[in-house]
């Protein structure tokens, strides 16, 4: 703090002026930033159910049916680009054919790829080269067929397993 002293002389009078300087003071602290890696994928819901319910009359292959009501979201900060495999929790029986197709703005599609018999030790790879950033809303579009020398199948849910990975 500074102060100044000034003595002034009038008629005899002696005045004392003392006069004070704004005080100031500041601090400062580090802080320490980190953004960890971040790897996130989501779904929508689950497809509706698909029953191959008609063919055409002297060929094996019945008509096949689609679903393309749910989509998938990421967000990854990790690589240059990564990655998204599909599996299923158990191959499909011989005769019966799952499909996916999975779309993308930050990334290459595979299109349309086979998973039937894709399980965790030989998941598909279905999208690649996704850039760091966000892909949000990405339709995902599931074909199913079936031939008909393999019989009829009962009503048999699979778990598709999405993973991102670099």
């Amino acid at each position: 703090m500074k102060k100044s002293l000034v003595t002034l002389a009038l008629a005899g009078l002696s005045i004392l002026i003392v006069e004070s300087a704004s005080a100031q003071s500041s601090a400062a602290q580090n802080v320490t930033l980190t953004v960890n890696t971040v790897y996130k994928i989501s779904t929508s819901g689950n497809p509706s159910s698909m029953t191959v319910t008609t063919g055409t009359a002297g060929t094996d292959a019945l008509s096949s049916v689609s679903d393309n009501s749910t989509t998938y979201s990421i967000t990854q900060n990790f690589g240059n680009t990564v990655k998204v495999a599909a599996n299923l929790d158990a191959a499909l029986a011989a005769g019966y054919t799952l499909q996916i197709n999975m779309a993308s703005t930050k990334g290459t599609s595979a299109g349309t790829m086979d998973i039937s018999n894709a399980t965790s030790g030989s998941a598909v790879d279905v999208v690649t080269g996704i850039n760091r950033g966000a892909d949000a809303g990405q339709m995902v579009t599931y074909t199913f067929s079936a031939l008909a020398s393999a019989g009829m199948l009962s009503s048999t849910n699979k778990t598709v397993t999405f993973t991102l990975t670099n």
